[in-house]
């Protein structure tokens, strides 16, 4: 690990100052270090922020091009997790880490939401919890054909959530949707506009789902990547779409610059709905 650490130290320097040949030595260490790191698996996510290193790739295996003529390492991100692990809701638990010890906060703040202080909780034991007499129905919004869920890989949350109000009135809320297939693996990659037209369609394909479509959207909120060199292309699809639908007015929106779950995914849209349900 002090190995390890000292070649990263000199890798991170050397790129912080513009220059893009290692520095003497570093390529030989991390060279030693491949077949150690392919060892050691998945890392495990932290709660600080800890350098996670998974796997280091020779460049031969990323672009083919030989060793002595590439410039620099390929090190993996270890803090994403895997696009198609086999995981449903109810395994989800077991995707985590099992900790045997935690700090006396953490102690204090897991007993006080009724969690155990010494042991990872086990599944609903909080259920008993919930407050009776809700009147407000929700259910999760899904759309298999075209987007898995995202549970399969081990996130915790719904594509969607319908909720039924009192009086008729129904909101739904769609999950940041990216371009992201129905077995939950990226779709083109680096084709930005692409992926801004898969992201509309799951979008179309989970309001759909409610029987709403996008002239019941009222606001959306839209993340990219890199909003200077991208904004202008997403702002054309958009609004080629948008028209297309004939949409007036346009729903209102907010577009942010954000670091995407996935390193290969350039932008991702949230949307909101509002339905009046018959015979209110």
């Amino acid at each position: 690990m002090q190995l390890l650490s000292h070649a990263l130290t000199a890798g991170v320097e050397r790129r912080t100052h513009g220059g893009s040949v290692p520095p003497k030595g570093l390529k030989a260490a991390l060279m030693q270090l491949i077949v150690v790191s392919r060892l050691v698996g998945t890392c495990r996510e932290a709660s600080g922020p800890v350098l996670c290193i998974r796997q280091i790739i020779p460049p031969t295996e990323v672009s083919g091009t030989p060793i002595a003529n590439t410039p620099s390492m390929t090190i993996k991100r270890a803090s994403k997790i895997p696009h198609h692990r086999g995981v449903n809701q109810k395994n989800l638990s077991h995707e985590h880490p099992q900790r045997s010890s935690y700090s006396e906060a953490e102690r204090t703040e897991r007993m006080a939401l009724g969690l155990p202080g010494d042991r990872p909780a086990p599944p609903s034991i909080l259920s008993g919890s919930r407050p009776n007499g809700s009147l407000i129905k929700k259910r999760a919004i899904c759309a298999p054909e075209v987007l898995n869920e995202a549970s399969a890989y081990g996130s915790a949350f719904s594509r969607g959530l319908r909720l039924d109000f009192p009086h008729g009135i129904t909101l739904l809320l769609i999950s940041g949707t990216a371009s992201v297939g129905a077995k939950g693996e990226t779709l083109y990659p680096c084709d930005f506009r692409a992926q801004c037209w898969r992201a509309f369609r799951n979008i179309t394909r989970l309001l759909a789902s409610e029987g709403a479509s996008w002239h019941d959207v009222i606001r959306t909120t839209c993340y990219l990547r890199d909003i200077e060199r991208d904004y202008a292309e997403f702002n054309n699809v958009r609004t080629e779409f948008y028209n297309a639908l004939g949409l007036d007015p346009y729903p209102a929106s907010t577009g942010v610059q954000a670091r995407i779950c996935r390193d290969d995914l350039l932008v991702e849209i949230e949307a909101q709905a509002v339905l009046c349900r018959e015979g209110s």
